[in-house]
């Protein structure tokens, strides 16, 4: 099995051209304020960002992050996102893959879940 690189960046970052390779952005909305262009996203599969739903529970103080992994975890469980996580797995296997967020820390959010579903 060749080995996944996958990273997590904040998609206002300026791209990264030697490192990136497909840029995928997985949050549901469009970034406030960023040009198309500008973000030379590749990929944007909406069944793998957190449902509107959970979106709305967990920023309205809903509950914390463990639970909020759990929920996002059982999505990415259902049948809307396997087919979309078994193409982003192989676009990882073929070169390096960035996942793209809005978020102020990638690190610690819906981006580092997802990421750790596409890594072995």
């Amino acid at each position: 099995m060749t080995r996944r690189v996958v990273r997590l960046r904040r998609v206002y970052d300026p791209p990264d051209p030697a490192a990136d390779g497909v840029r995928v952005l997985v949050d549901r909305l469009w970034p406030r304020g960023l040009a198309k262009a500008v973000a030379a996203v590749d990929e944007w599969p909406k069944e793998l960002t957190p449902s509107t739903e959970l979106r709305r529970w967990f920023h309205g103080g809903g509950g914390g992050f463990e639970e909020f992994r759990e929920r996002y975890e059982a999505e990415l469980a259902g049948a809307g996102a396997v087919a979309a996580l078994e193409r982003l797995r192989a676009l990882a296997e073929a070169g390096p893959l960035t996942l793209l967020t809005a978020v102020k820390d990638p690190k610690t959010s819906h981006a580092a879940i997802l990421a750790a579903h596409l890594t072995p």
